[in-house]
Parts: structure tokens; C-alpha cells; sequence
């Protein structure tokens, strides 16, 4: 029958130094997140006295990753919360809840990387995410063009059509160079890189 892995001891020194015993080398806090990171588990216990000093240093490397730029994941608002319950009747409950929550974090994060890993994977940008922004895109081209055919009477897809009901004829009038001709301009050449785009 396997035995269960013990964890591995750190010792604290007088010096703050961190030794990890079964490497038999000086580790840093880093370290240790690192370690834990990965999975491994390990206690800490002070040099001197021999007392379990686990959860302190555990709550270090939360405070040093809280201090880290872009690491934050205690909002204020918790962290004031958490500090009323000390002392509270409530106290008791608070770690089980804690990590009862945590433990149904762990497993839906799982579950999504499972999903994703499914839809799309090992790449995140294989050829399903490919054809899936593809698609979009086009949708994206197709609604712009749209949208262009409502502000030019005449459509653009290789010159004028005819209007749905012939009018009086009239005199013919050059309309006058300026802003409509410069916008019909820009206009003809935008339903042109849309072409391009979309493959028409």
C-alpha cells in the first residue's frame, strides 16, 4: 500500500532565512509561492523552537503577491470584512467557509479549462477560434456594407442601378463639384477594401 507523500520542511532562522531541508539550500518566498504553485506541499517550522510557523508564512507570500503590481486578487472590501470577523462569534465558521468557496472555485476553473481545451485545443488559436473570428468578421463586413447602401441611393456593387420608378424628365444638371462628390468618392473606395476583405 503507497504511503503518502510528507511534505517537505522549511526552517526559519533567526535571520529570516528560509532552508529548505530536502534540497539542503536557502529558498526565498518566491520560492515557496512557486512550490506552491506547482503542488508541492511543505510546512515551516521556526529553527529555534520548532513551532509550526506554516499559516504566517503563507499569509507573507500572500501579502508579497498582494504588493506586486497587477497581482491583486483580495479586493478592500473582503480584506475589511475579513479583519471584522476576527474576534466575532462568527470566526469559526469563516475558514471553512472559505475554503469550501475556494474548493468550488478550484473545480469550476477546471471544468473551464476542459471546455476550452475541447473547443479549441492545446492552441486557443487553432483552426475552430480561426474559422469562429473568421466568421464574425465577415458578419461585421456584411452589416458595414449595409449600413453603407442606406446613405448612397445608388449601390456600389459595380455602378449605378436604376431607379424603382422613372421620373419626369427634367433638364440635366451638373451638380457642382464639392463635399457630395469628394463623400461618394471616399464612399466607393471603402466598399472596395470591404471587397478586398471579404473575398468578393
Amino acid at each position: 500500500m503507497a504511503t503518502e507523500k510528507k511534505p517537505t520542511v522549511i526552517k526559519k532562522y533567526a535571520n529570516r532565512r528560509l532552508y529548505h531541508t530536502g534540497t539542503s539550500t536557502y529558498v526565498t518566498l518566491d520560492d515557496l509561492a512557486a512550490m506552491v504553485k506547482g503542488g508541492e506541499d511543505f510546512v515551516v517550522y521556526d529553527a529555534k523552537t520548532s513551532e509550526d510557523i506554516t499559516r504566517p508564512v503563507l499569509a507573507q507570500i500572500i501579502f508579497e503577491q498582494e504588493g506586486k503590481e497587477g497581482q491583486n486578487l483580495l479586493p478592500i472590501t473582503f480584506l475589511r470584512q475579513l479583519i471584522r470577523y476576527y474576534g466575532d462569534s462568527m470566526q469559526a465558521l469563516v475558514p471553512r467557509y472559505l475554503e469550501h468557496s475556494l474548493h468550488t472555485l478550484a473545480q469550476n476553473h477546471q471544468a473551464f479549462r476542459e471546455q476550452m481545451d475541447t473547443a479549441f485545443g492545446a492552441n486557443p488559436f487553432g483552426t475552430v477560434a480561426f474559422h469562429a473570428v473568421d466568421d464574425q468578421v465577415q458578419k461585421n463586413i456584411a452589416m458595414f456594407r449595409d449600413a453603407l447602401r442606406m446613405f448612397t441611393p445608388f449601390t456600389m456593387q459595380g455602378g449605378a442601378t436604376e431607379p424603382e420608378a422613372a421620373a419626369p424628365a427634367e433638364p440635366a444638371k451638373a451638380d457642382p463639384p464639392g463635399e457630395i462628390d469628394e463623400l461618394k468618392r471616399q464612399l466607393t473606395e471603402v466598399q472596395k477594401r470591404l471587397d478586398k476583405l471579404s473575398g468578393s
